[in-house]
């Protein structure tokens, strides 16, 4: 038999292999990021600030429908790459079949439930009457495109597991640059406003879509066929398990999302929330490193626990925190210097503006730059929190992944922002950010020791 590539997660020095998963996975988030900031910039620049706004308050929903597949993805690729590390070949096979089936049919019915009741979800995303108008058509043509979406993040997970990387890096590459050249042609050239940004944004997620799909019917170990896409009760009981905790993080984080916008609106107005976007955007940007170390990491953990290599896992948490922190501490650095060069990258102070809409981005740019700040805080520790969680995902253990993946949004974050603003107004919110980050890793951190301790210091290296 053919050595398959993903054997090289069991053999490789841990130091070089966290390079190799990382630095694609990374290259693929700043892409997508740089993609997000263009977007954000354009829709800011050509449009207005309360353009932003809309396209914020949509997110949450969107994302959450994504997420999907982003959960059935990781969930299903821990069970993959374990069995890839234990030479099962035929179950990761049946995995990535129930992976597939899952995704289009869950994300399917949310997106048909998110178009019947479009007038209820967007005034429950928080949209004011200002920019209610944009959202909804945004809304509309994105959800349109959103299976698309989920089924790419499912696949893009599962080629990683692979032991890809590269491909997963061009399959976030591919839409990103798209999406950038598509925003200037339909919102700058054509001139078709919101209703441009959102198809830009829809061909992208077709754009990704497309590519994933050549890549598991051209360069995949993993030949689909039907008896695999049928599901079966143990593999999804299986993924599921996993899968939830990734979908629990990401539906919380859709939560505060939709907290966030509301909080927001009552206590300031509508041009905090556009702030917030542009934090939101980006915190995505600056942490893509992390973030990639994060990701790189988890398919080494998980082959490697798969095999009993435990000194190899150990050795794994060890270089991801120190890359990922080194990492962290320079992106804090930059953010404490450069805020408002951040900031003013997305709205315009041209005076050939009409004078709402400039008042409006001058007013964003004197507010956005201190929120920025506090909001990345405490940047430098929180790889500590990101690798606790992964690891325990990446190993199977469903419930300490679930609980410490919960712990920065729904346990810290969520309750500070309904805690502090009545007391602190807008500020409290953006306090709540390093807070929570504190918090979380710490406790992370303590329960992330006692495994290693307990469970990798087992003489079972193989």
């Amino acid at each position: 038999m053919t050595k398959i590539s993903s054997e090289t997660l069991g053999t490789q020095p841990i130091g070089k292999l966290l390079i190799q998963q990382a630095v694609p996975a990374s290259i693929g988030i700043l892409v997508m990021s740089l993609n997000m900031i263009v977007d954000t910039a354009f829709l800011g620049n050509w449009i207005g600030g309360l353009a932003i706004s809309a396209v914020q308050v949509v997110l949450p929903f969107t994302f959450f429908i994504g997420a999907i597949g982003l959960a059935i993805g990781i969930g299903g690729s821990s069970v993959l790459s374990r069995a890839l590390g234990s030479g099962d070949h035929d179950k990761a096979l049946r995995v990535f079949g129930n992976q597939t089936t899952l995704t289009f049919l869950i994300s399917g019915s949310l997106a048909l439930v998110g178009l019947l009741f479009q007038d209820f979800f967007i005034g429950f995303l928080g949209a004011e009457d200002s920019f209610k108008e944009y959202a909804l058509v945004y809304y509309k043509i994105v959800l349109y495109g959103i299976v698309m979406l989920s089924m790419a993040m499912m696949g893009n997970n599962v080629i990683r597991a692979e032991g890809k990387p590269k491909f997963a890096m061009v399959a976030m590459i591919l839409p990103a640059i798209g999406n950038i050249f598509l925003d200037y042609l339909l919102i700058n050239v054509m001139g078709y406003g919101m209703e441009g940004a959102a198809w830009a944004t829809f061909i992208s997620y077709a754009i990704c879509f497309g590519f994933i799909l050549w890549f598991f019917i051209v360069k995949s170990e993993l030949q689909l066929n039907l008896e695999c896409i049928k599901l079966k009760k143990k593999i999804v009981n299986e993924i599921s398990g996993l899968s939830f905790v990734t979908l629990a993080r990401q539906g919380t984080i859709a939560v505060l999302g939709i907290l966030l916008n509301n909080v927001l609106g009552n206590y300031g107005d509508e041009l905090d929330i556009a702030s917030y976007g542009i934090i939101r955007t980006v915190l995505m940007f600056a942490l893509f490193p992390v973030i990639g170390v994060n990701q790189g990491f988890m398919p080494i953990a998980g082959y490697n626990y798969g095999a009993e290599k435990f000194q190899r896992v150990r050795e794994s948490i060890n270089t991801s925190i120190t890359y990922g922190g080194i990492l962290a501490i320079l992106i804090f650095i930059i953010i404490m210097v450069f805020p408002q060069e951040f900031i003013s990258i997305f709205v315009s102070t041209k005076e050939s503006l009409d004078p709402e809409t400039l008042a409006d981005n001058r007013e964003i740019l004197k507010r956005t730059p201190s929120a920025l700040r506090i909001v990345f805080l405490a940047t430098p520790v929180i790889i500590v929190q990101l690798i606790g969680s992964a690891y325990f995902q990446s190993i199977g253990k469903v419930i300490p992944a679930l609980l410490l993946s919960l712990t920065k949004q729904g346990f810290f974050l969520i309750p500070l922002i309904l805690l502090l603003p009545p007391f602190l107004g807008v500020l409290g919110v953006w306090i709540a950010f390093p807070i929570a980050d504190v918090l979380s890793t710490i406790l992370t951190g303590y329960y992330l020791n006692r495994e290693v301790r307990k469970t990798l210091a087992l003489p079972k290296t193989a």
